[in-house]
């Protein structure tokens, strides 16, 4: 896939012996060390490994800027993280391939100890504020010469002492694959024992390289890092779901064995061929997860990347800018877990959307809908309930039934490019007799993530009465337990 939105700075300051004031990975106390797995209870969400659910919250922060100095750049990324968690999140994914985590920087196969400072800083700021990191590893999709400077590793290229004749060798030769493997060793011995790493990702969206059984590759390299980091999460991603063509490369990485997460892309994209990426955000967020769920994966799903973007993926979307109350950021967040998935979906356009437009408190409204839920427990049953205006994403638990109701005539495209404003919908009625046996002992509540605000309902013959609300609203069902 085009990821010309995913562009990289070249302007990254890499200077070397930069001080950060950071505690060693070393330090941390592995016994008391708590780290993210898939839940021993439900298979389809995680869970911390002192047994406590795990829904994460965040979205993709690959690098700063690239603007000022090292020590500018990472407090940009310290208060983008400071953002994060003080709205409720707990997540976010980084690129060590980016210039400027990269510790491979210089030749193939040779590691940059005064990088690495970049790394432990970072992975201090995960601890101070709570936040868990996906580390990727590689994003690069070729090894000669590209007009994209970021998608091209020449140094990997024999002709510059690499040990690769082609991206092909890259991923097929025996060479290639060994100094691959002394990588990942490298950081095991540093990070294997780093609760804070959320999980190790091989590649970002492997199939963009043209070359190679990058498959066959993936399937080794996911089995060495179960060896090397049996304490983490270990995944791969693929590019943007947004073609049939692609169904047949997610199923095979969604269920392999050594793959703990299965995860999708996919953008709003109106140059996308699957006409289900050009409607509205949540339909076509919702349909990714309910297309892995296809394959029976037996692991938790994530939509690990989402947002908008120009046709082709050539930059981020011309309508953002419109966007000052995070409608695409809100549908790309709710509507993946209320569809079953593991967690919220995870915006990319963390600088040019999210921070811009100043939309971070849309994670605080997710994670108040969720406080105090735990996922494992409940046995969610994701459904669909019928209504003439809302569409109702439900999830049906063992003591919690969770109702998101988007009204269906509000979409990116009348509010965003039409300019209209969201219809204030007042004296909507559900029948909640799809999710109810009974309406004895319940404590039935909406939350308007919008204004922020919890309101208590009574449930009359199955029915409720929700109170006004625009685009959306959330319906809480808690069953009152007995001794």
């Amino acid at each position: 896939m085009e990821v010309v939105h995913k562009f990289i700075s070249r302007g990254i300051a890499v200077g070397l012996g930069c001080a950060f004031a950071v505690s060693s990975p070393a330090e941390h106390r592995v016994e008391d060390a708590v780290f993210v797995r898939v839940s021993e209870r439900d298979q389809r969400y995680l869970e911390l490994s002192n047994g406590e659910p795990y829904i994460p919250i965040g979205l993709n922060v690959i690098h700063p800027s690239g603007a000022g100095s090292p020590e500018e750049q990472m407090a940009q990324m310290e208060g983008w993280m400071r953002k994060l968690s003080e709205n409720g999140g707990n997540y976010t994914r980084v690129w060590l391939s980016a210039p400027f985590w990269d510790i491979e920087h210089e030749r193939s196969g040779v590691y940059d100890e005064e990088k690495t400072k970049r790394i432990d800083a970072l992975l201090s700021l995960a601890r101070k504020h709570n936040i868990r990191v996906k580390m990727t590893i590689e994003h690069f999709r070729s090894i000669e010469s590209d007009r994209r400077a970021w998608a091209a590793k020449p140094l990997h290229h024999v002709s510059m002492g690499g040990p690769a004749a082609n991206i092909a060798d890259f991923f097929d030769g025996e060479k290639s694959r060994e100094q691959f493997k002394k990588k990942l060793t490298w950081y095991a011995k540093r990070y294997g024992d780093e609760p804070m790493v959320y999980g190790w990702e091989l590649w970002n969206e492997i199939n963009a390289v043209r070359g190679g059984d990058y498959m066959a590759w993936t399937e080794v390299m996911l089995d060495e890092l179960h060896r090397l980091f049996p304490k983490n999460l270990r995944m791969q991603s693929l590019g943007s779901f947004d073609r049939d063509g692609a169904r047949p490369l997610n199923q095979r990485v969604s269920t392999m064995p050594c793959n703990d997460v299965a995860q999708v892309h996919r953008y709003l994209d109106l140059g996308a061929s699957l006409e289900v990426c050009h409607g509205p955000v949540d339909v076509l967020t919702a349909d990714a997860i309910r297309e892995l769920q296809g394959f029976k994966p037996g692991k938790p799903i994530i939509l690990a990347e989402s947002g908008a973007v120009e046709p082709g993926h050539t930059g981020p979307f011309k309508l953002y800018g419109n966007d000052k109350a995070g409608i695409i950021l809100h549908d790309v967040l709710f509507a993946p877990f209320f569809a079953g998935a593991a967690g919220p979906g995870q915006c990319w356009h963390w600088d040019s959307y999210v921070d811009r437009n100043d939309l971070w408190w849309q994670f605080a409204r997710f994670a108040e809908v969720v406080k105090g839920l735990d996922p494992p427990a409940e046995s969610f049953e994701p459904l669909m309930l019928d209504h003439p205006r809302l569409r109702i994403y439900a999830l049906k638990g063992e003591r919690t039934t969770l109702l998101w109701c988007r009204d269906a005539a509000n979409t990116w495209k009348t509010e965003l490019d039409e300019g209209k404003h969201p219809e204030l919908l007042a004296d909507v009625s559900l029948n909640l007799g799809g999710v109810l046996d009974s309406v004895s002992g319940l404590d039935v509540r909406t939350h308007d993530p919008w204004e922020n605000r919890w309101t208590t309902l009574s449930v009359e013959r199955k029915e409720i009465v929700l109170p006004p609300f625009r685009r959306s609203i959330v319906v809480r069902i808690r069953r009152e337990t007995t001794k």
